[in-house]
């Protein structure tokens, strides 16, 4: 009698603990729900269909049609601008990426160093940042103008070389660089934010053991940032790959042909020194109408987006392990 009244008793726990379970899983749900309908309609569908329009000759108005890896063949082995495209790419994504984290925490280390306006000085290297990238570009182009702009008046004066800038493919993407340094302030805030928070009690007991500023730096300062070093560094690389505007403006700005209603502009002057990829999305997109191949260049960014973050990610996890 006993046994057969336990049975029913641990059913009924069961189906209590089932229901619990249930309704904690269903308030989850709904609390994520935001984000999950976000995630769905704003990156997992648009993800899925431009994989599945790489396969499709499409051009934005007939149906498209099935042409299995045809738009990857042409991509890859007969647009003549990809390879080349890749390469400026990934040299922004190495060297202006590197640069800019270098020289964001050099100029935070700076300011954190000045005992008076600071809040002042922060403003002031901050406010470039807020210029818009069109105008910031165009303003750019004019003081790197070879002929008639104030910097290589000045560098003349000084009686140092007179590059070409925007308008030498061998100083293209260099000219593009120094404008990104020029609107370092986002990193400026972040890495002064961070540096401020380290302990000082750290440094004392550094000096302490008789450490050196290097020595200081090396094993208090970075362990402390380390994480915000690794934020710039991913958003970084993020941003770069989808680097389009600056790009595109001084090229055109160099060149003298702003195209009007109605015309185009081959991007990448000069001599395709500022073609990335972004730009060919929207040249064989939006100017050649051929939305497949432009979709096979977007998965082609996701992807290399995605291993360079996945490489710095088990890179920093590897070191957090190894301290």
């Amino acid at each position: 009698m006993t046994s057969s009244m336990k049975v029913p008793a641990a059913q009924r726990v069961s189906a209590t603990l089932k229901r619990k379970r249930r309704r904690r899983t269903l308030r989850t749900l709904a609390f994520l729900s935001p984000w999950l309908l976000g995630f769905a309609f704003f990156f997992a569908y648009p993800l899925l269909s431009t994989v599945y329009f790489s396969f499709m000759k499409y051009d934005g108005f007939a149906d498209p049609t099935f042409t299995g890896l045809k738009n990857w063949d042409y991509v890859i082995d007969k647009y003549p601008f990809f390879w080349q495209g890749l390469g400026n790419t990934l040299w922004l994504v190495l060297v202006m990426v590197t640069l800019r984290v270098i020289f964001g925490l050099g100029l935070g280390m700076l300011v954190t160093k000045i005992k008076m306006g600071l809040g002042f000085f922060r403003t002031v290297f901050y406010l470039p940042y807020l210029a818009p990238p069109v105008a910031a570009t165009v303003a750019f182009a004019f003081l790197l103008n070879p002929g008639t702009g104030p910097v290589n008046h000045l560098l003349g004066n000084l009686g140092l070389p007179q590059p070409g800038w925007f308008t030498d493919p061998e100083w293209s993407k260099p000219a593009l660089t120094m404008l990104a340094l020029w609107g370092i302030g986002d990193l400026l805030v972040i890495f002064t934010a961070a540096l401020l928070d380290v302990s000082r009690e750290q440094y004392e007991a550094a000096e302490l053991d008789g450490a050196g500023p290097w020595h200081k730096f090396r094993y208090v300062t970075l362990p402390n940032i380390a994480p915000i070093v690794l934020f710039a560094v991913v958003t970084g690389v993020i941003q770069t790959m989808q680097y389009y505007t600056q790009a595109i403006v001084a090229g055109k700005v160099a060149s003298g042909k702003i195209a009007g209603a109605g015309e185009q502009f081959e991007p990448g002057y000069p001599h395709g020194s500022t073609w990335t990829l972004p730009q060919m999305v929207y040249n064989l997109g939006f100017q050649r109408f051929d939305i497949g191949s432009a979709c096979v260049v977007a998965v082609i960014l996701f992807v290399i987006s995605m291993a360079f973050t996945s490489l710095l990610l088990r890179r920093k996890s590897g070191f957090i392990q190894e301290d």
